[in-house]
């Protein structure tokens, strides 16, 4: 034997697979497996950006809402104040179709008056962690089972048994924890505390100091490499926006040095999250103008760039929501604008360096946005905003739908080895065999499978094999 082609059989049969084309797929043409066990061509699809109507979640007065979205069971969960039911603590789980959201009904997961509530979602147990004040006094926290469209409760465990006010909470991949900033009322400084769960229960490490004053509009998040950072007003230092880098290890947080994200006065309603991508933090506050500043995290410290004005109209009420879109890269925040009764609005920012620019607002309600806040459907693109509507004050949502390229290259199964006509019946090389079909190969070279269906030598998450030939590629056995 002189050549390969003596090694081989011909025809692009190595390892090929009949199966049933959804579309005209040429030969060669990368494909996709669909749920109906068709075959089409591996592309890409523009999603436009679009505002679903707002829903109602309960049509009585609320506020103090957190949220968190559900990947396990695709819910997002709403938690909120019932003033209408002696302020207990209230949760609902919403169904995300399109832009549109419909909710179960409404359950108590405090039966206690409760303020500041939050909500964690933890990746690694699927259960949502509830975060709140009880009674206008001591922290209390609580794991929550997702099942359609109720949940089932842990028993409630006390975090800090001080009175509590201002309080943000995140979660901790890395260490697997929840971590927990607040205020203490009865000496008005900052502490944070970490939790852990084990099955629907949860507990807390001590409590560790992170201000030396007064801290107003507490909020955290995590920032990758088991760090969190907590954004608040120093009251006790002119009111300027501050910033202290924590790090967790099992149940205890230590912290670095304070910085100020914004020396001016008054710093207020500060929010913060982060970008994985850039390993950056966006904080956005009001002074002045709704604002965003670039936080940089090295070691224990945390440094910030210049601040940019995200919308130049008076921003007002407390509320500032935001989340990281990892499909499109970008941060949505969501807001009251006072150039009219407090409208909602939301804007996307995107990092570059240690600057941040904005789109430009687009409105979301012609009603009053209060208490709102903001998550997010990561595998989709969607945030999801709940507020207190109007002067009626109704739990009320709806759904963003963020514009980015979608693509079904994940679903990559094989290169098609003939011409296949729309509806017919043809042969595709999968993993483990050679495809024959291809112009232009580098001998020797490893190639992938792009977005938009190509085939190229740029590194993707699909790798298809090495070309042995100028046409030909060993599709490797990859499993």
């Amino acid at each position: 034997m002189s050549n390969l082609s003596e090694l081989l059989p011909t025809g692009g049969g190595q390892n090929a697979v009949d199966f049933v084309a959804s579309g005209t797929l040429s030969s060669g043409q990368t494909v996709a497996l669909k749920a109906d066990g068709t075959v089409s061509a591996v592309g890409e699809t523009n999603i436009s950006e679009s505002v679903g109507s707002k829903t109602t979640i309960e049509a009585s007065e609320t506020q103090d809402f957190g949220a968190a979205y559900d990947i396990a069971n695709n819910k997002v969960v709403v938690s909120y104040t019932d003033r209408a039911n002696s302020d207990y603590g209230t949760y609902a789980v919403g169904t995300i179709s399109g832009t549109s959201i419909s909710f179960g009904t409404p359950g108590v997961f405090q039966s206690a008056a409760t303020t500041n509530n939050s909500l964690v979602y933890d990746p690694d147990t699927g259960q949502i962690i509830f975060v709140s004040v009880s009674g206008g006094a001591s922290g209390k926290s609580v794991v929550g089972t997702v099942s359609g469209t109720s949940i089932s409760f842990g028993t409630s465990a006390t975090y800090e048994a001080n009175p509590v006010y201002w309080l943000g909470a995140t979660y901790v991949p890395d260490q697997q924890k929840v971590f927990i900033a607040y205020r203490r009322t009865n000496n008005d400084i900052g502490y944070g505390v970490v939790g852990t769960v084990s099955g629907t229960s949860i507990s807390f490490g001590s409590p560790v100091q992170f201000s030396g004053s007064r801290a107003d509009y507490v909020r955290a998040t995590y920032a990758g490499s088991s760090k969190v950072v907590v954004v608040y007003k120093d009251f006790g230092n002119n009111q300027k926006g501050a910033a202290i880098v924590g790090t967790i290890s099992g149940t205890s947080v230590s912290f670095g040095t304070q910085s100020f994200y914004d020396a001016s006065f008054p710093c207020q309603y500060n929010n913060i999250a982060y970008d994985p991508v850039n390993d950056k933090v966006l904080v956005i506050y009001y002074r002045s103008y709704g604002k965003g500043v670039v936080g940089t995290i090295s070691g224990t410290s945390i440094s910030f760039g210049s601040d940019f004005d995200f919308d130049q109209t008076n921003v007002v009420r407390y509320g500032l929501g935001i989340v990281y879109s990892a499909l499109t890269g970008t941060f949505v925040i969501v807001y009251p604008d006072a150039s009219g009764s407090s409208e909602g609005y939301y804007v996307q920012g995107t990092i570059s360096g240690t600057n941040v620019s904005f789109t430009n607002p687009t409105q979301l309600t012609t009603t009053e946005f209060d208490w709102c806040v903001v998550t997010i459907d990561n595998t989709t693109a969607k945030p999801i905003v709940a507020w207190s509507d109007d002067s009626s004050g109704y739990a009320t949502s709806l759904v963003i739908q963020l514009a980015y390229t979608e693509t079904n290259s994940a679903d990559f199964i094989g290169i098609t080895a003939e011409a296949i006509s729309d509806t017919a019946t043809g042969a595709v090389n999968v993993y483990g065999g050679i495809n024959e079909a291809q112009t232009g190969l580098t001998i020797g070279s490893d190639y992938y499978v792009q977005g938009d269906g190509s085939i190229s030598t740029t590194a993707s998450a699909v790798k298809i094999g090495q070309a042995i030939s100028a046409t030909t590629i060993n599709m490797m056995d990859l499993t």
